[in-house]
């Protein structure tokens, strides 16, 4: 975030410019809210390079991960997508939680090793096996690569995990730290403009909202609802034209 926010403050003088690189860096990353977010804070600001460095200030000083780890109920099996940033610094701080950590193409690598080093208890999941996983665990964790009033944005395989927890009355929490929400204007025009591609074959997948049981974010566990009224990215829809 540091790196792009600085990048980006170039272009600070120049409206015009910030808009047309502010445009580029979301046609090279779709999906993030993140980038949303900074991106319509730096164009829509009284100054770009204050907003900026408020963002990247916001982002560094994010609770998620310490709320997480103190809401994660004790001796738990807890599901995990791959190697999310927030979640992995929470469950770095349980050492009581037994983790179980779906392969996702490899993605799931990172956090297993992480937690082994650390002498946690770590299973690795194949990516066939996340019903079985999800079924028989105490709770699912989900990280929101984006998230809007009615769908999440998180690593594929989630989906499936999220339905067979709620099937089998298990809990799944969506992971979502600052910016992580966008309203449902925003979230739409960064959906509409999302590169078309087979869902089976990419990398993150829409999750229902209906699925997420409660939302972690910088204030601790809140509802779905609640969640969605707590963000603060302006609407500048000039971003997706």
């Amino acid at each position: 975030m540091r790196e792009t926010a600085g990048a980006l403050s170039s272009f600070a003088n120049d409206p015009i410019e910030l808009l047309t690189a502010c445009r580029q860096l979301l046609r090279r990353r779709p999906g993030s809210a993140h980038l949303v977010w900074l991106t319509a804070r730096m164009i829509t600001g009284p100054d770009p390079v204050v907003e900026a460095r408020d963002a990247v200030e916001s982002v560094r000083n994010d609770r998620t991960a310490v709320e997480l780890a103190a809401a994660i109920p004790d001796d738990s099996t807890v599901l995990v997508i791959g190697s999310p940033g927030t979640v992995s610094r929470a469950l770095m701080k349980r050492p009581d939680v037994k983790v179980r950590v779906v392969d996702a193409a490899g993605e799931g690598f990172a956090l297993q090793r992480e937690l082994q080093n650390a002498d946690h208890s770590c299973v690795d999941i194949p990516d066939w096996g996340i019903g079985a996983a999800a079924s028989t665990s105490d709770l699912v964790l989900l990280e929101a690569e984006a998230a809007g009033p009615a769908w999440a944005r998180a690593r594929s395989g989630s989906r499936a995990a999220a339905a067979v927890a709620v099937d089998a009355g298990v809990a799944a929490w969506l992971v979502a730290g600052v910016g992580a929400f966008l309203p449902v204007r925003m979230w739409d025009s960064m959906i509409d403009n999302m590169p078309d591609r087979e869902e089976w074959l990419a990398d993150f997948e829409l999750i229902p909202m209906g699925l997420i049981g409660r939302v972690c974010g910088r204030s601790g566990l809140v509802s779905p609802a609640e969640a969605a009224l707590s963000t603060n990215c302006p609407i500048a829809p000039e971003l997706f034209r």
